[in-house]
């Protein structure tokens, strides 16, 4: 397409480079034969600036390279657009999974809180038959002294709790 557009501007500009130089094709003259209408658009020009041919071949490497700009603005702009997509997709997807995962986090704070009221009920639980045990432990203690003093047994000193809660019996107790 780029070959196609320099080739009609090359041509545009030779034409009008003909214009202003005088020549033209007399419709009545034979296939080869350019005649020139005023030899004075012939002299070379004295003006400082460019001539328009050079102002036709400047504008005409500026359109290009505009164009080729584009051309590459244009696959930015897709590429951009495709990464933009992807993007997306996978947002959508991350979006998804981080829903999934902040449901299973509160899932889990329920049954840990859950857990820590079951575990708090055991250790009460635990802690109130050692109670239970040692009262057991006491009980049997106070009706193993009866027993003894029942079965005649002498009791130099009467029983003694120690530190543990456990009560002893002496030597001669026994």
């Amino acid at each position: 397409m780029r070959t196609k557009s320099k080739i009609m501007l090359w041509t545009a500009a030779i034409a009008l480079m003909s214009q202003f130089a005088g020549c033209y094709r007399s419709p009545n003259a034979p296939p080869s034969g350019w005649q020139f209408n005023n030899p004075s658009n012939l002299r070379l020009s004295t003006t400082e600036g460019p001539t328009p041919v050079e102002s036709a071949i400047a504008l005409s490497d500026k359109y290009a390279k505009l164009s080729e700009e584009a051309v590459d603005l244009r696959q930015q702009k897709q590429n951009l657009d495709t990464e933009n997509q992807r993007l997306k997709e996978e947002l959508q997807s991350c979006s998804s999974q981080l829903e999934k995962v902040q449901k299973e986090i509160s899932e889990t704070n329920d049954l840990l809180a859950d857990m820590r009221l079951e575990l708090n009920n055991w250790k009460q639980n635990v802690l109130g038959y050692r109670d239970e045990m040692r009262d057991a432990e006491k009980a049997q203690l106070e009706a193993l002294l009866k027993i003894l003093k029942l079965m005649g047994a002498e009791i130099n000193q009467p029983a003694n709790s120690d530190k543990s809660g456990q009560t002893q019996v002496s030597e001669g107790q026994k």
